[in-house]
């Protein structure tokens, strides 16, 4: 076996734990709420996530190939397989520290971060254009739409229910929910399961293995596909805490309501634009629209700054771990 394969296989494989991380880290986004008003059981809300995930992924190809050609450009050489490995490695890192505090951060600003930081530690070249539109606009502008389409569903939905039972509607709720929770998984695959493939697809481009970033191989996408569901079968029960029962408590009407507006938004980046906007972000800030609805004060702001302080540190955070990653990693990719 070559030098250079077992750099692509390493890299590969690093992704995938990356992936792993994510699906276990993430698995809040799509079940939190489901699970904290009783709508499904823990497992059965896991495993209507993994298999989300698993179906979502294979429709995330836009975001996937923006990730493999449009945030960086590194030359196809051994040298730059250093590049990508000490980029995951960074956002891995960065999601096992925000899993153990609990706080619902960005698995998907990590990975792009840390092949920023990692990027910009070895001299190559960030496309700061792609990076603006594809990111970070995204990064602002999807938790504002959040929190504004949550509040306005939420209105919308306790004005169409007003006159109705609240014990039949919390039942017929708890079934919406099951829908809305199964969409917000596959809106999770199409995000989180194609970043990795972005990853993989890169790898075998730098490594000399294919001639662009934009080809994807079928078994790219089985593979992340599946190692997101495991991961997200594990469960990540710490997060899942945070997001459904410490920023609002939530009802089914009102997980309902977040659920439905999240997994919109996801479903028009990934599908219209392409862009690799955070499932956390919008959740969560879809469950802060909603839990606005009751009075601004029923939402636990405290807690609510804690997971924005956590979102702006992501970024910088994963990007400093990857530069450091990149000089320790370098001498074993030379």
């Amino acid at each position: 076996m070559s030098p250079e394969l077992i750099a692509v296989l390493a890299v590969i494989g690093v992704a995938l734990v990356f992936d792993y991380t994510n699906g276990f880290h993430d698995a809040a986004n799509a079940i939190a709420t489901s699970v904290s008003t009783r709508a499904l059981t823990p497992r059965v809300a896991l495993v209507m996530a993994a298999i989300g995930n698993f179906i979502g992924a294979h429709f995330g190809e836009d975001v996937a190939k923006t990730v493999g050609s449009g945030l960086v450009k590194l030359p196809p050489q051994t040298s730059s397989l250093a590049i990508v490995f000490a980029g995951v490695v960074g956002a891995i890192a960065w999601n096992l520290i925000t899993w153990y505090f609990g706080l619902p951060s960005s698995s998907s600003h990590a990975l792009i971060g840390g092949l920023v930081g990692s990027t910009l530690a070895a001299s190559g070249t960030v496309l700061w254009n792609g990076l603006g539109k594809n990111v970070v606009l995204p990064m602002i502008l999807s938790p504002m739409v959040g929190f504004l389409l949550g509040y306005i569903v939420m209105i919308a939905v306790q004005w169409i229910f007003r006159k109705g039972n609240p014990g039949k509607l919390n039942r017929g709720f708890r079934w919406a929910q099951t829908a809305s929770a199964a969409a917000m998984s596959v809106g999770h695959g199409m995000q989180d399961a194609a970043k990795t493939i972005g990853i993989v697809v890169l790898a075998l481009y730098v490594g000399g293995y294919q001639d662009n970033a934009k080809s994807i191989p079928e078994w790219a996408f089985w593979t992340s596909a599946a190692v997101l569901a495991v991961g997200t079968y594990a469960g990540g029960w710490r997060i899942i805490r945070t997001l459904g029962r410490k920023i609002i408590d939530l009802r089914p009407p009102e997980g309902f309501a977040a659920e439905a507006v999240a997994s919109s938004v996801l479903y028009f980046n990934a599908l219209v634009l392409g862009a690799p906007i955070s499932t956390t972000h919008t959740i969560t800030s879809a469950i802060m629209g909603v839990g606005a609805t009751k009075r601004l004060s029923a939402v636990r702001w405290g807690v609510a700054g804690n997971i924005v302080g956590a979102w702006i540190l992501t970024f910088p955070a994963a990007g400093a771990i990857g530069a450091v990653m990149y000089f320790l990693v370098r001498p074993l990719f030379a």
